[in-house]
């Protein structure tokens, strides 16, 4: 097992002309890291300056009390005014070079002293280095990135194209991670269980990650291969939000609580007007259905709370747009699903597959196997396929065994979407995300039906 770690400088190149040697000297008097590499019999100097930025006193380079050097002096940084959120940390995580945002917020613990104060709009636009002025504190911001895996290109923190740390960002190579290890993965991107996993599973023993679910980092694995791969074979993962309703009728129902910096808390709305648009968002990221009602109630003991902003939900997830706060309320919302969202994976028995930005493309002819699940909830039930086809649409039906079935296609055919459980004397149907099959050169859209 090989896991990679990250330099934390690399030494400067052995010989350099007398240009090299002031940016150089430039690059070491701003306080930043470089990077030499060699070329031919000779040697070329590729001059990189990271940013003069660090996280001290966490379990690794990407966590920590965030601190920056302006003006020749290191002090620790606290928020200006404004909202920090995970995307204001995502763009610190982004100039350590670490991976995705997991945690952010400020602690009240520190001496008063000289620090550096920072606006959170600003560090989203620009580093974090531009966007310092001097003030004085007892507070500190803290921040967690994962260290060695991201996901890129998604729709939000918890979805996107894998990558992980070897010496360099590089793509996960589809085949290369199984269910258990997308488990593990989504748990340390601070993300729920993972709901869609496209160009992955692979069935021939191939995946390069080998974890059996209780790892906290995808890392802790064992890892017997290392290929590279371009961006288009690249195994795209989306994971569930760390976010539940709790006390209602059904988990699409209750008071409102979300999962950050490792915490459970009861949610609450910051100042604005809370309706139907934002309690649809939360409806949204709980993969439940449409909004129902939404609102708060005054009658809890007074404690630490998540508060969010009911404008910042519409724009992102839930886990994006909270902060720490005190309160004696909570978010009630009601949507109108019953059911958990299934997981939908798709493994290639034979034949080369290519994973896709949207879906999976694989050869004509392949054979291939279509595994939904759901977590444990009703007894019994059974799941439905739909696969359109281009002039008509196939429906396969299959009982649910221990709340999973497969579908097995011996040659390649069209995409799927959807599942349906029937349990006691009601039916109930939830969906899962949609999977998109590109068969040749031919694209398979997959809608999900209503």
């Amino acid at each position: 097992m090989a896991t990679p770690t990250r330099p934390r400088q690399t030494h400067p190149c052995s010989r350099t002309n007398h240009e090299e040697a002031v940016l150089l000297h430039l690059c070491l008097s701003l306080g930043r890291g470089f990077i030499c590499s060699g070329k031919g019999a000779g040697l070329t100097l590729s001059l990189v300056c990271s940013e003069p930025l660090r996280l001290v006193g966490g379990a690794s380079r990407c966590a920590g009390t965030v601190e920056v050097k302006h003006r020749g002096e290191w002090r620790r940084v606290v928020k200006a005014y404004g909202f920090w959120d995970l995307g204001a940390t995502a763009a610190v995580c982004r100039d350590l070079d670490c991976g995705s945002a997991v945690s952010g917020g400020e602690r009240d613990d520190f001496p008063q002293s000289r620090v550096w104060e920072i606006h959170p709009y600003c560090v989203k636009k620009f580093t974090v280095r531009e966007c310092v002025t001097d003030s004085s504190s007892s507070k500190a911001l803290e921040v967690v990135c994962s260290d060695s895996v991201r996901l890129v290109s998604g729709s939000g923190l918890c979805s996107g194209s894998v990558q992980i740390w070897d010496q360099s960002w590089t793509w996960l190579c589809e085949e290369a991670l199984d269910l258990q290890g997308a488990e593990v993965l989504c748990r340390e991107l601070g993300c729920g269980a993972p709901s869609l996993l496209q160009g992955a599973v692979s069935p021939l023993g191939l995946q390069t990650f080998y974890c059996e679910g209780h790892e906290s980092a995808l890392m802790d694995c064992p890892r017997y291969s290392s290929r590279t791969c371009s961006s288009g074979a690249a195994v795209n993962l989306t994971c569930s939000e760390p976010l539940r309703l709790v006390g209602g009728a059904s988990r699409c129902a209750g008071t409102v609580e979300v999962k950050h910096r490792g915490e459970w808390r009861r949610v609450v709305k910051a100042y604005g007007f809370w309706d139907l648009g934002a309690t649809a968002a939360v409806c949204r990221d709980l993969d439940c259905g449409s909004a129902v009602s939404g609102g708060e109630r005054d009658d809890f003991p007074q404690s630490r709370v998540w508060e969010i902003h009911p404008y910042c939900v519409k724009k992102f997830t839930v886990r994006e747009c909270v902060t720490d706060s005190s309160s004696s309320k909570a978010l009630e919302v009601v949507c109108s699903d019953l059911l958990n969202r299934p997981i939908i994976s798709l493994s290639v028995l034979d034949g080369a597959s290519e994973a896709l930005p949207q879906g999976v493309r694989v050869k004509p002819g392949s054979k291939f196997r279509v595994k939904c699940s759901v977590e444990p909830q009703f007894p019994g039930g059974s799941f439905q396929l739909l696969s359109p086809t281009v002039n008509l649409t196939q429906n396969h039906t299959l009982p649910a065994v221990n709340h999973s079935a497969h579908f097995l296609f011996s040659d390649t055919g069209p995409a799927h979407k959807g599942n349906h459980l029937q349990v006691f004397d009601y039916a109930f149907s939830s969906q899962s995300h949609a999977l998109q099959l590109h068969v040749g050169d031919e694209n398979l859209n997959v809608e999900s039906a209503n």
